[in-house]
Protein backbone atom coordinates (compact mmCIF):
# COMPACT_ATOMS: atom_id res chain seq x y z
CA UNK A 1 0.00 0.00 0.00
CA UNK A 2 1.17 3.50 -1.03
CA UNK A 3 0.88 6.55 1.10
CA UNK A 4 1.06 10.49 -0.07
CA UNK A 5 2.17 13.13 2.44
CA UNK A 6 2.99 16.28 0.68
CA UNK A 7 6.05 15.34 -1.39
CA UNK A 8 6.90 12.53 0.00
CA UNK A 9 5.64 8.79 -0.57
CA UNK A 10 5.38 5.66 2.42
CA UNK A 11 5.32 2.20 1.27
CA UNK A 12 4.14 -0.44 3.48
CA UNK A 13 7.20 -3.22 3.04
CA UNK A 14 7.26 -6.13 5.44
CA UNK A 15 5.38 -4.23 8.35
CA UNK A 16 7.79 -1.06 7.81
CA UNK A 17 7.37 2.41 6.12
CA UNK A 18 9.62 3.36 3.48
CA UNK A 19 9.87 6.70 2.78
CA UNK A 20 10.23 8.43 -1.32
CA UNK A 21 10.42 10.55 -3.65
CA UNK A 22 10.25 10.96 -7.37
CA UNK A 23 10.39 13.56 -9.97
CA UNK A 24 9.64 13.08 -13.41
CA UNK A 25 6.36 12.62 -15.19
CA UNK A 26 7.92 10.78 -18.48
CA UNK A 27 5.82 7.98 -20.01
CA UNK A 28 8.27 7.25 -22.80
CA UNK A 29 11.57 6.75 -21.17
CA UNK A 30 12.50 3.18 -21.23
CA UNK A 31 14.06 3.02 -17.96
CA UNK A 32 14.12 5.14 -14.31
CA UNK A 33 16.67 6.01 -12.12
CA UNK A 34 16.86 5.46 -7.82
CA UNK A 35 19.24 7.19 -6.09
CA UNK A 36 20.54 5.19 -2.85
CA UNK A 37 21.70 7.36 -0.02
CA UNK A 38 24.69 7.02 2.49
CA UNK A 39 25.21 6.82 6.11
CA UNK A 40 23.11 8.93 8.38
CA UNK A 41 22.16 10.99 5.53
CA UNK A 42 18.48 10.20 3.65
CA UNK A 43 16.91 10.66 0.25
CA UNK A 44 17.01 14.79 0.32
CA UNK A 45 20.48 14.54 0.17
CA UNK A 46 19.94 14.28 -3.57
CA UNK A 47 18.46 17.91 -3.40
CA UNK A 48 20.42 19.29 -5.97
CA UNK A 49 20.59 16.14 -8.58
CA UNK A 50 16.75 14.58 -8.24
CA UNK A 51 15.18 17.61 -9.78
CA UNK A 52 17.74 17.47 -13.13
CA UNK A 53 17.85 14.01 -13.82
CA UNK A 54 13.95 13.80 -13.13
CA UNK A 55 14.29 15.91 -16.61
CA UNK A 56 15.26 12.51 -18.72
CA UNK A 57 13.36 9.90 -16.74
CA UNK A 58 11.52 8.92 -13.95
CA UNK A 59 13.78 9.88 -11.16
CA UNK A 60 13.29 8.04 -7.31
CA UNK A 61 15.12 8.66 -4.16
CA UNK A 62 14.09 6.40 -1.24
CA UNK A 63 15.23 6.49 3.01
CA UNK A 64 16.45 3.05 3.68
CA UNK A 65 15.03 1.21 6.75
CA UNK A 66 16.98 3.34 9.39
CA UNK A 67 17.38 7.26 8.05
CA UNK A 68 15.17 9.42 6.86
CA UNK A 69 11.41 9.29 7.56
CA UNK A 70 11.51 5.43 6.90
CA UNK A 71 10.83 3.32 10.03
CA UNK A 72 13.49 3.27 12.70
CA UNK A 73 12.85 -0.43 13.77
CA UNK A 74 14.99 -1.97 17.10
CA UNK A 75 18.29 -3.40 15.84
CA UNK A 76 18.96 -7.46 15.50
CA UNK A 77 22.50 -7.78 15.85
CA UNK A 78 24.59 -11.25 15.07
CA UNK A 79 23.76 -13.64 18.32
CA UNK A 80 20.85 -12.09 19.05
CA UNK A 81 17.34 -13.51 18.07
CA UNK A 82 14.92 -12.23 15.12
CA UNK A 83 11.36 -11.40 15.24
CA UNK A 84 9.00 -9.22 14.09
CA UNK A 85 9.77 -6.65 15.83
CA UNK A 86 13.70 -5.82 15.27
CA UNK A 87 15.53 -5.42 12.00
CA UNK A 88 18.94 -6.89 10.81
CA UNK A 89 20.74 -3.91 9.74
CA UNK A 90 22.75 -5.63 6.36
CA UNK A 91 23.59 -5.12 2.95
CA UNK A 92 21.12 -8.12 2.61
CA UNK A 93 18.05 -6.61 3.79
CA UNK A 94 18.97 -3.22 2.57
CA UNK A 95 19.72 -4.71 -1.04
CA UNK A 96 15.90 -6.10 -0.75
CA UNK A 97 14.60 -2.99 0.03
CA UNK A 98 15.68 -1.90 -2.88
CA UNK A 99 15.25 -4.94 -5.04
CA UNK A 100 11.60 -5.38 -3.89
CA UNK A 101 10.93 -1.10 -3.94
CA UNK A 102 11.95 -1.32 -7.58
CA UNK A 103 9.09 -4.18 -8.21
CA UNK A 104 6.42 -2.99 -6.55
CA UNK A 105 6.63 0.96 -7.08
CA UNK A 106 9.19 1.81 -9.85
CA UNK A 107 7.78 -1.41 -11.99
CA UNK A 108 10.55 -0.89 -15.14
CA UNK A 109 14.31 -1.33 -15.59
CA UNK A 110 16.34 0.79 -13.14
CA UNK A 111 19.76 2.28 -13.39
CA UNK A 112 21.01 2.07 -9.51
CA UNK A 113 22.74 5.44 -8.20
CA UNK A 114 24.69 4.73 -4.18
CA UNK A 115 26.93 7.12 -2.38
CA UNK A 116 29.15 6.01 0.37
CA UNK A 117 27.12 2.38 1.49
CA UNK A 118 24.50 3.49 -0.64
CA UNK A 119 27.07 1.93 -3.28
CA UNK A 120 27.22 -1.69 -1.67
CA UNK A 121 23.64 -1.65 -1.41
CA UNK A 122 22.90 -0.64 -5.08
CA UNK A 123 25.33 -3.64 -5.86
CA UNK A 124 23.57 -5.93 -3.67
CA UNK A 125 19.88 -5.51 -5.25
CA UNK A 126 21.45 -5.51 -8.84
CA UNK A 127 22.36 -8.89 -7.85
CA UNK A 128 18.91 -10.02 -6.61
CA UNK A 129 17.04 -7.65 -9.48
CA UNK A 130 19.22 -9.40 -12.39
CA UNK A 131 18.38 -8.16 -15.89
CA UNK A 132 16.12 -5.53 -14.29
CA UNK A 133 18.87 -3.60 -13.49
CA UNK A 134 20.66 -1.93 -16.61
CA UNK A 135 23.55 -0.18 -14.51
CA UNK A 136 24.79 0.90 -11.53
CA UNK A 137 26.71 4.11 -10.55
CA UNK A 138 28.94 4.31 -7.68
CA UNK A 139 29.65 7.64 -5.60
CA UNK A 140 32.57 7.08 -3.57
CA UNK A 141 31.53 4.01 -2.99
CA UNK A 142 32.25 2.47 0.50
CA UNK A 143 35.30 -0.04 0.87
CA UNK A 144 34.37 -0.69 4.56
CA UNK A 145 37.90 -0.39 5.92
CA UNK A 146 36.13 -2.01 9.62
CA UNK A 147 34.81 -5.10 8.30
CA UNK A 148 36.63 -8.17 9.99
CA UNK A 149 37.60 -9.45 6.32
CA UNK A 150 40.08 -6.46 6.23
CA UNK A 151 41.93 -7.29 8.93
CA UNK A 152 44.69 -8.76 6.75
CA UNK A 153 45.48 -5.45 5.78
CA UNK A 154 45.83 -3.96 9.71
CA UNK A 155 48.40 -4.64 11.94
CA UNK A 156 48.97 -7.15 14.83
CA UNK A 157 47.82 -4.40 17.37
CA UNK A 158 44.42 -3.92 16.06
CA UNK A 159 43.93 -7.25 15.08
CA UNK A 160 43.93 -8.11 18.32
CA UNK A 161 42.09 -5.16 19.30
CA UNK A 162 39.26 -6.39 17.64
CA UNK A 163 37.65 -8.62 19.75
CA UNK A 164 37.68 -5.61 22.38
CA UNK A 165 36.15 -2.75 20.11
CA UNK A 166 33.46 -5.45 19.13
CA UNK A 167 32.50 -6.25 22.45
CA UNK A 168 32.15 -2.46 23.31
CA UNK A 169 30.08 -1.38 20.64
CA UNK A 170 27.50 -4.56 21.11
CA UNK A 171 26.46 -2.17 24.62
CA UNK A 172 23.66 -0.38 23.63
CA UNK A 173 24.52 1.62 26.75
CA UNK A 174 27.77 3.09 24.85
CA UNK A 175 26.23 3.46 21.41
CA UNK A 176 23.15 5.29 22.69
CA UNK A 177 25.76 7.76 24.36
CA UNK A 178 28.03 7.90 20.92
CA UNK A 179 24.84 8.84 19.24
CA UNK A 180 23.58 11.48 21.76
CA UNK A 181 27.17 12.93 21.35
CA UNK A 182 27.03 13.13 17.26
CA UNK A 183 23.64 13.86 16.55
CA UNK A 184 23.37 17.81 17.04
CA UNK A 185 23.72 19.87 14.62
CA UNK A 186 27.29 21.21 15.60
CA UNK A 187 29.33 17.67 15.34
CA UNK A 188 27.29 17.44 11.97
CA UNK A 189 28.48 20.51 10.84
CA UNK A 190 32.27 19.20 11.94
CA UNK A 191 31.69 16.21 10.00
CA UNK A 192 30.41 17.80 6.86
CA UNK A 193 33.36 19.92 7.07
CA UNK A 194 35.86 17.17 6.88
CA UNK A 195 33.42 15.15 3.94
CA UNK A 196 32.95 18.47 2.12
CA UNK A 197 36.28 19.68 1.88
CA UNK A 198 35.84 22.89 -0.40
CA UNK A 199 33.19 23.46 2.27
CA UNK A 200 30.30 24.18 -0.80
CA UNK A 201 26.92 23.75 -0.31
CA UNK A 202 27.56 23.19 3.92
CA UNK A 203 24.64 25.39 4.87
CA UNK A 204 21.82 25.26 7.49
CA UNK A 205 19.17 22.99 4.86
CA UNK A 206 22.40 20.37 5.13
CA UNK A 207 22.38 20.53 8.89
CA UNK A 208 19.00 19.98 9.01
CA UNK A 209 17.95 17.70 5.94
CA UNK A 210 20.65 15.54 8.58
CA UNK A 211 19.79 16.52 12.03
CA UNK A 212 15.86 16.06 11.68
CA UNK A 213 15.98 12.38 11.21
CA UNK A 214 18.38 11.74 14.16
CA UNK A 215 15.06 12.95 16.57
CA UNK A 216 13.01 9.83 15.62
CA UNK A 217 13.31 7.34 18.49
CA UNK A 218 14.39 4.49 16.94
CA UNK A 219 16.75 6.34 15.34
CA UNK A 220 19.95 5.09 18.46
CA UNK A 221 18.58 1.83 17.59
CA UNK A 222 19.78 2.48 13.63
CA UNK A 223 23.13 3.42 14.92
CA UNK A 224 23.53 0.55 17.09
CA UNK A 225 23.07 -1.68 14.00
CA UNK A 226 24.96 -0.04 12.05
CA UNK A 227 28.15 -0.05 14.15
CA UNK A 228 27.87 -3.51 14.86
CA UNK A 229 27.90 -5.13 10.81
CA UNK A 230 31.89 -6.25 10.98
CA UNK A 231 30.98 -9.26 8.66
CA UNK A 232 29.38 -8.27 5.61
CA UNK A 233 29.74 -7.56 2.00
CA UNK A 234 32.60 -5.68 0.06
CA UNK A 235 32.53 -3.93 -2.95
CA UNK A 236 34.79 -5.98 -4.96
CA UNK A 237 33.28 -9.11 -3.57
CA UNK A 238 29.68 -8.04 -4.93
CA UNK A 239 31.48 -6.75 -8.50
CA UNK A 240 32.82 -10.05 -8.98
CA UNK A 241 29.20 -11.29 -9.10
CA UNK A 242 27.50 -8.84 -11.77
CA UNK A 243 27.81 -8.75 -15.62
CA UNK A 244 25.96 -5.65 -16.24
CA UNK A 245 27.77 -2.07 -16.48
CA UNK A 246 29.18 0.08 -13.71
CA UNK A 247 30.40 3.19 -13.53
CA UNK A 248 31.82 5.51 -11.03
CA UNK A 249 32.38 9.14 -10.02
CA UNK A 250 34.95 10.03 -6.82
CA UNK A 251 35.32 12.72 -5.14
CA UNK A 252 39.38 12.91 -5.09
CA UNK A 253 39.95 14.41 -1.81
CA UNK A 254 37.62 11.95 -0.15
CA UNK A 255 38.90 11.68 3.64
CA UNK A 256 37.47 8.09 4.09
CA UNK A 257 37.33 6.22 0.79
CA UNK A 258 40.89 6.73 -0.85
CA UNK A 259 41.07 7.77 -4.89
CA UNK A 260 43.58 4.90 -5.22
CA UNK A 261 41.01 1.97 -4.08
CA UNK A 262 38.94 3.34 -7.08
CA UNK A 263 41.93 3.40 -9.43
CA UNK A 264 42.71 -0.10 -8.75
CA UNK A 265 38.92 -1.40 -9.21
CA UNK A 266 38.87 0.40 -11.87
CA UNK A 267 42.35 -1.49 -13.73
CA UNK A 268 40.88 -5.03 -12.59
CA UNK A 269 37.29 -4.99 -12.90
CA UNK A 270 35.90 -5.24 -16.45
CA UNK A 271 32.41 -4.24 -15.18
CA UNK A 272 33.83 -1.42 -14.39
CA UNK A 273 33.60 1.06 -17.79
CA UNK A 274 34.66 4.73 -16.29
CA UNK A 275 35.98 6.54 -13.23
CA UNK A 276 35.49 10.23 -13.08
CA UNK A 277 37.29 11.60 -10.94
CA UNK A 278 35.90 15.14 -9.24
CA UNK A 279 38.59 17.75 -8.07
CA UNK A 280 38.81 19.41 -4.76
CA UNK A 281 35.56 17.39 -3.47
CA UNK A 282 35.31 15.07 -0.92
CA UNK A 283 32.93 11.87 0.30
CA UNK A 284 29.97 13.49 -1.29
CA UNK A 285 30.78 15.34 -4.55
CA UNK A 286 27.25 14.95 -5.88
CA UNK A 287 25.85 17.07 -3.00
CA UNK A 288 29.41 19.09 -2.86
CA UNK A 289 29.92 19.70 -6.62
CA UNK A 290 26.60 19.29 -8.16
CA UNK A 291 27.54 21.66 -11.21
CA UNK A 292 29.77 18.77 -11.73
CA UNK A 293 28.40 15.56 -11.07
CA UNK A 294 25.48 16.34 -12.70
CA UNK A 295 26.38 16.43 -16.20
CA UNK A 296 28.31 12.90 -16.02
CA UNK A 297 24.91 11.24 -14.18
CA UNK A 298 22.77 12.62 -17.58
CA UNK A 299 25.22 11.42 -19.82
CA UNK A 300 25.39 8.39 -18.14
CA UNK A 301 21.80 7.75 -18.13
CA UNK A 302 21.21 8.72 -21.43
CA UNK A 303 23.48 6.14 -23.18
CA UNK A 304 21.83 3.93 -21.04
CA UNK A 305 18.42 4.84 -22.54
Amino acid sequence: MILTNANTHFLNWNGLDVAWKKQGKLTNSPLSTLLIHGFGANKDHWRHNQTVLGTISDCYSIDLIGFGESSQPNACIQGEKEHQSNFCYNFDNWGQQIADFTELVINQPVILIGNSIGGIIALRAAKILGSKCKGIILINCAQRLMDDKQLIKRSLFQKGLRPLLKFFTRQRWLSKNLFRNAANPDFIKKVLQKAYPSGANINEELINILYQPTKGIGAPEAFHGFINIFNDYLAPDLMQQLDIPIDMIWGKEDPWEPISEAEYWFSYFQCIRSLEVIPNSGHCPHDESPELVNPILLKLIQEAT
